[in-house]
């Protein structure tokens, strides 16, 4: 039995630790928050409990709903699932695009010709983009821009506004014109391309932390391991003798001059943002493939009306426009996936560099006003309350030939875990839990 410690409570890191405390290591997880789940966790907020930003799972995310059996999660009460869609608001120049319940993939036949808002000729080129990609296997040979991949097969202006741009920046958080078609294909090759469960949305009825890393960390202390959260790992060196490493610790942050003692271990799993891993690997192993990554923000508008506000449907793509403010891309009734939260509205803006930049108030008040026009309702544009939260590096840019980081590194013994190591994924929950995953295995 070794003593693996792992560096980071986010997704990756959890995945991780709990794939080894399976294979019956003594594993010891150290956060530096106080809140488990990194870059998709809880927040409190003026008495309300909300996310760092909205997420959806998909049936597809094989690896990520195995982990939550593993740990006793019922997915079926903590997630709403729906079919695939697209659907806007009605009265909108948006489409209308739902998915049946029948088998793969006759759902997506039955979708396509039942779509509203789209010309016979842009369900025909619709058809002719899934038959060509079917015969592809979903793969490319060379990689490309998103934007070229469509161009090529002829998919039109509205296809493009109104169903492959809100795809692309949801699934990469990268725009169409610098995204990875590559990677692209990847998420549709196992939702679209793959059995009619697989293209099922999940919408999470309970907040992250308590969707996976909460119980994750219960399941590692119930084997016998440990964690630790307001712990910040500084610096890893060789124990003396080369037997395993010793992880040095900041201050406690309590105000106190306390510090946590040196941790050994036999192992490491560095499950941090690609910054804090370039730093702790420092000296130790090439970091250059972590230097090279650049990152996409993404912003969540959290807005509270009054309680019985409620909208059709759970959630809704929206048509967005930078030139009037109207920034956000899908919109989240919170009261219809948690009765507790009846009224709130969660707004996602993808790839939302431009869109942060005019200040959290006035992109509230565009958003608010996007709102109420395409619901046609006044009154969601002067909500009782609202609040943006902005991950600045939510994501890294996932562009096309990019060279991500490898688990291994060239520190004997040291591994990565995170959304952006080498994988068919972009930055998701389901490519950090892969990640874990593979490089616990690396390990066991």
């Amino acid at each position: 039995m070794k003593h693996i410690a792992v560096i980071g409570a986010g997704w990756a890191g959890c995945a991780a630790a709990v794939t080894l405390a399976q294979a019956g290591h003594a594993v010891t997880l150290v956060e530096a928050g106080r809140t488990l789940g990194g870059r998709a966790r809880r927040v409190d907020i003026d008495g309300k409990a909300l996310d760092n930003g909205q997420h959806i799972l998909l049936g597809a995310y094989g690896a990520s709903l195995k982990m939550m059996r593993t740990l006793g999660l019922d997915i079926e009460t903590a997630m709403l699932r729906v079919p695939l869609q697209m659907r806007y608001p009605e009265g909108s120049s948006g489409i209308d695009f739902i998915a049946p319940r029948l088998p793969a993939p006759l759902h997506l036949l039955c979708a396509l010709y039942q779509a509203g808002g789209l010309s016979r000729g842009d369900k025909l080129a619709l058809a002719r983009f899934f038959s060509a990609m079917r015969w592809m296997d979903w793969r490319l040979d060379t990689d490309c821009t998103v934007l070229e991949l469509l161009q090529r097969h002829d998919q039109g202006d509205r296809l493009l506004r109104c169903l492959w741009r809100p795809l692309c920046v949801a699934a990469l958080n990268t725009p169409p014109q610098r995204a990875s078609a590559r990677v692209f294909l990847a998420v549709l090759r196992d939702s679209l391309g793959a059995r009619r469960a697989a293209s099922d949305m999940l919408l999470p009825r309970i907040d992250l932390s308590a969707l996976l890393p909460q119980a994750a960390a219960a399941f590692v202390a119930g084997h016998g391991g440990t964690v630790a959260t307001g712990a910040a790992v500084k610096r890893i060196e060789r124990a003396s003798g080369n037997a395993g490493w010793l992880l040095h610790f900041g201050n406690a942050g309590n105000g106190s001059d306390m510090q946590r003692p040196a941790l050994s271990a036999d192992r490491i799993v560095i499950a941090t943002a690609p910054e804090q891993a370039a730093t702790l690997l420092g000296g130790l192993s090439d970091t250059g493939a972590l230097d090279a990554l650049r990152h996409e923000p993404i912003t969540t508008c959290y807005l509270q009306y009054a309680a019985g506000t409620r909208l059709p449907l759970p959630f809704y793509a929206l048509l967005d426009d930078a030139g009037n403010g109207a920034y956000g891309q899908y919109v989240f009734d919170r009261g219809q996936l948690d009765p507790a939260q009846t009224g709130l509205l969660a707004v996602v803006v993808s790839s939302s560099a431009e869109a942060i930049v005019q200040g959290t108030a006035a992109l509230n008040a565009g958003i608010a006003g996007q709102l109420a026009a395409a619901f046609g309702n006044p009154a969601l544009a002067t909500p009782l309350w609202s609040k943006t939260i902005s991950e600045k590096r939510a994501t890294f840019s996932c562009t096309p030939g990019l060279q991500r980081p490898s688990h291994a590194t060239d520190a004997e013994g040291i591994f990565l875990a995170g959304d952006y190591t080498a994988g068919d994924y972009p930055a998701t929950l389901e490519a950090a839990v892969r990640s874990g995953v593979a490089a616990a295995s690396l390990i066991a």
